[in-house]
């Protein structure tokens, strides 16, 4: 990993701003998330923190007194986009000295003190490591101080209770960091090393969000697969716990909860045991996402992906003999460096053949300190956006094959909320992820597990009336 900025409490004269009234009475604040469901769940414990301290939550970016960008460092146009915000905020900045600017998550983590260089307004830079220790670094941007905090540092259990995107299903975090070494991959700079939260600690945060009316939760780590190995692995009970598979088994029986997730997958340490147990355990919903990122043996080898296509289909295999209705979804990046069409035309044949019900797509992006990004080989950028186009047609293509499934089929779905668009719809999802919009009536709303009728099928939702009560 490289050398990562320290925390710096008091930085050289040149760095420090005039003191300014951040107390938090009667302050707004706003967040602005970009990037990955971590972040997303890293911004809701921000927003907790926030609020304890007695900010009051803002909409509007441009009214807020703190505003926060949660930056993703994955591709290069989230990374512009980010700056391109940063650039409305300096000018109100300039204006009102009051205003607090933060950059959080993997760009504050990749760019460090530079980006005090870059954008000298900025108050806080903090990286994904540091979200639980928001209060803290906020004090020293009150007594004055320009602050980084982008050292390796060990990630304090949550304080705060999150404030929730939703009232329905609730992300979790059980393992923070990564420990691989994908070629093309800048998140273990800016996440660091894996680290497991306590089964103990993960049943707890559950437990509180089942009393609370919480439905569905999911379980998210950069690469939940490695849950446990850094953990001594026994529970109070003298259960081990060392693995995700163990892990699903321990959270089952918390009472209240529905249905429980986990994402994202790594093929290399996806296991048949892990299959066994989602078929088994009821409340685990029947949807896996497992990135393969290259249909071809030889770009995974330079990608250091560690496994082969023919184990990605074999573990797709395994799942859809035990689990014939789960659906798949999946990660995948064209214009690799020195992808051949050859080698794309591979990608393409395993799309066609594994029919996934959802692929994100992306073109390779060189991202700094990454080896990929420094090989000659670099395709053009006509290349690559032709080669996504391709693989997003045929992406859309086996969506919509695989919602045909669904067509006149009852489905149970778990309501969230009002579709935003469409007062007269409710929005929920399948236990398979699938997007479904249903009627607003019969007293339905956010939290009820409903019996749905689909009547239309799209390549990625679906529509139906109320089913008739048995």
């Amino acid at each position: 990993m490289e050398n990562l900025d320290p925390d710096v409490p008091n930085r050289s004269d040149e760095h420090l701003s005039p003191p300014t009234d951040c107390s938090p009475a009667g302050r707004r604040y706003a967040i602005t998330t970009f990037g990955c469901q971590m972040n997303k769940a890293d911004s809701e414990r921000m927003a907790g923190i926030l609020e304890a301290m007695g900010y009051q939550h803002e909409e509007d970016e441009l009214a807020a007194d703190l505003v926060i960008y949660n930056t993703c460092s994955i591709r290069d146009n989230a990374e512009q986009k980010v700056y391109s915000y940063l650039g409305r905020q300096a000018q109100r900045k300039r204006r009102n000295p009051h205003l607090t600017l933060v950059v959080a998550g993997c760009v504050a983590q990749q760019e460090g003190e530079s980006l005090l260089r870059r954008v000298p307004e900025l108050d806080l830079v903090m990286g994904p490591q540091h979200a639980n220790r928001l209060d803290s670094l906020l004090e020293q941007v009150e007594r004055g101080q320009q602050v980084v905090a982008t050292a390796d540092h060990h990630i304090l259990e949550d304080l705060t209770k999150p404030r929730r995107g939703s009232t329905v299903t609730a992300w979790v975090n059980v393992i923070y960091g990564c420990n691989e070494r994908c070629t093309y991959c800048v998140v273990p700079a800016t996440r660091g090393g894996e680290q497991s939260r306590t089964p103990q600690a993960i049943a707890r945060e559950i437990g509180d969000l089942a009393r609370q009316g919480y439905k569905e939760i999911t379980l998210l780590g950069q690469n939940i697969d490695a849950y446990g190995r850094d953990l001594p692995g026994i529970t109070p009970s003298g259960r081990r716990c060392h693995t995700l598979t163990d892990l699903l088994h321990f959270i089952h029986p918390v009472e209240g909860i529905e249905r429980i997730r986990f994402a994202t997958s790594h093929p290399r340490y996806f296991t048949q045991r892990l299959i066994t147990a989602c078929a088994e355990l009821p409340k685990v919903c029947e949807h896996f996402h497992i990135p393969f990122q290259s249909g071809d043996d030889e770009v995974l080898r330079q990608m250091a992906r560690g496994y082969t296509v023919s184990r990605y289909r074999r573990i797709i295999q395994s799942i859809r003999q035990v689990m014939p209705e789960a659906a798949i979804s999946a990660d995948a990046i064209v214009g690799f460096p020195g992808e051949t069409e050859e080698q794309f035309q591979n990608t393409l044949q395993l799309v066609e053949d594994i029919g996934f019900d959802q692929l994100n797509t992306a073109a390779y992006s060189p991202r700094p300190h990454t080896p990929a990004a420094t090989r000659p080989d670099q395709l053009p950028e006509t290349v690559k956006l032709d080669r996504l186009r391709r693989l997003n047609g045929l992406a859309e293509r086996c969506a919509r094959q695989r919602n045909q499934r669904y067509a006149h089929k009852v489905v149970e779905v778990l309501v969230e909320g009002a579709n935003p668009k469409n007062p007269q719809q409710l929005m929920g999802r399948t236990r398979t992820n699938r997007l479904v919009f249903l009627p607003a009536t019969a007293g339905h709303g956010p939290g009820d597990l409903v019996q749905v009728h689909i009547d239309v099928v799209r390549p990625f939702s679906l529509s139906g009336s109320l089913a008739p009560s048995a």
